[in-house]
């Protein structure tokens, strides 16, 4: 549910800044999940993830809802874009293309099947 609270950019990186959150982040790529979904291929607990997940929902990189009763989440896609628009001050980055970042994503951090 919408807030007129704005992340910070400091708030932003600083969740990025966790594996799991970033794994939690490729798997919302697809489509809504419900939370136990969300926290099945982790190997923590339910409550680690949604602490996650609060985490995430912070700095607006996702929204939580809830249907019936289950809770749901959901990826913010325009989220980045003030992270995005940051690292372009560089100028030594090109203009982020977020449907490409996205798919970058998926398969860069797509956690690593176990063997």
């Amino acid at each position: 549910m919408p807030t007129a609270f704005t992340p910070t950019l400091d708030t932003v990186f600083s969740a990025l800044a966790d594996p799991t959150r970033r794994a939690i982040l490729s798997m919302l790529l697809e489509d809504d999940m419900a939370v136990t979904d969300v926290a099945e291929p982790f190997d923590i607990s339910l409550a680690a993830i949604s602490k996650h997940l609060v985490i995430l929902t912070r700095a607006g990189l996702i929204t939580q809802e809830k249907r019936g009763r289950v809770k749901w989440c959901k990826l913010e896609p325009d989220a980045l874009r003030a992270a995005s628009v940051w690292m372009q001050g560089f100028g030594q980055f090109e203009a982020v293309n977020l449907d490409a970042f996205e798919r970058f994503l998926a398969v860069e951090l797509d956690p690593p099947k176990a063997e």
